[in-house]
């Protein structure tokens, strides 16, 4: 895609061409390529420190790219940051509140920043207080009193006053409840369907990326390692996933030198060994032998379908959250 043709938007609401962004000698992000369809949700996946909040500061014109460029909206991030600000809304990780103020005051507020009458803003705040289920608090209780929950559902609320094309929401439900996190999800999936509205998500949730996002990218180390959507990356990995627990790391270890020949794709996490197969069922029997053969005892073993959580493994060699161990044998998964 060439420059015109990004500038122009197209049906993409987000492009990014090797987008970089140095920190003296660390590359947060590095040469990173991306596409996101007008209309969609796109979950952005990776393990803390990883660069995602770094590229959505980027997207969102709060950082200068150190090289490369990025449309949003149509719009260059650097040559028109204040047109792309007026087309955006952002919900980052720490959630920034006047604690002495009402959530119907804070959104008044936001209103008249973005250009509305006195009128126009009251009418939104009272909408949006609906929208995101907290008209029954907004007259009295100061956002220094609120939940964690209801502290984000109002931050949400202020990315949306002025009508954004593209919305971006940096961990949305971290530290949330379970029923809280549902009432994001919710909330997430009516603005997207009713309004259209792109949704650029970066979680640490994979449930949350499987269940809302059209597409997802996984970044590690300040680049991409594994994109499509969540049905491709889980059919990519093959059809089973065979896990081993032991009872030590030293053992699973020790399980994945053993097995090497017989289960070529694998990656370590912990005290469990994970093999990929296409078909996993022929090889059961063979590891179990192999691992009664070289006296290492199984602690259990499981057969199932790969999920995000499994591809995430496959891509960065961690558990989303975990410590990265050493690559293992195979192919590593690349880039769709």
């Amino acid at each position: 895609m060439d420059g015109r043709s990004s500038s122009d938007g197209g049906d993409r609401s987000i492009v990014a061409q090797r987008i970089a962004r140095y920190f003296t000698d660390v590359k947060a992000v590095d040469g990173i390529d991306l596409r996101v369809d007008t209309g969609s949700i796109f979950g952005f996946l990776g393990p803390n420190g990883s660069g995602k909040t770094t590229l959505v500061k980027v997207l969102t014109t709060i950082l200068a790219p150190t090289a490369g460029q990025a449309w949003v909206a149509g719009l260059n991030v650097v040559e028109r940051p204040q047109e792309v600000r007026a087309k955006i809304g952002v919900a980052l990780q720490d959630v920034g509140l006047d604690d002495i103020m009402t959530a119907r005051e804070l959104l008044v507020l936001q209103a008249r920043l973005y250009g509305s009458s006195a009128s126009e803003a009251v009418r939104t705040a009272e909408r949006l207080l609906t929208t995101v289920g907290l008209d029954d608090v907004s007259a009295k209780k100061r956002t220094g009193q609120f939940s964690g929950g209801m502290k984000r559902r109002l931050d949400l609320a202020l990315a949306l006053v002025h009508d954004p094309q593209v919305l971006f929401l940096d961990e949305p439900t971290t530290g949330l409840d379970p029923a809280s996190r549902h009432g994001i999800w919710e909330e997430v999936r009516r603005l997207n369907q009713e309004n259209g509205m792109t949704i650029f998500l970066t979680t640490q949730y994979l449930e949350e990326a499987d269940k809302l996002a059209d597409e997802v990218a996984i970044i590690d180390r300040g680049k991409i390692v594994a994109q499509g959507t969540p049905q491709q990356l889980k059919r990519d990995i093959g059809g089973q996933v065979v896990t081993l627990s032991f009872d030590s790391v030293e053992l699973a270890a020790r399980a994945a030198g053993a097995l090497a020949g017989l289960c070529p794709e694998k990656r370590l996490s912990g005290t469990e060994l994970f093999c990929f197969f296409s078909d996993a069922a022929d090889m059961l029997p063979a590891l179990v032998r192999r691992l009664d053969e070289s006296v290492i005892p199984l602690g259990g073993l499981m057969l199932s379908e790969p999920t995000l959580d499994d591809v995430f493994l496959r891509a960065t060699g961690a558990r989303m959250g975990g410590s990265a161990t050493a690559p293992a044998e195979g192919a590593p998964m690349g880039a769709a």
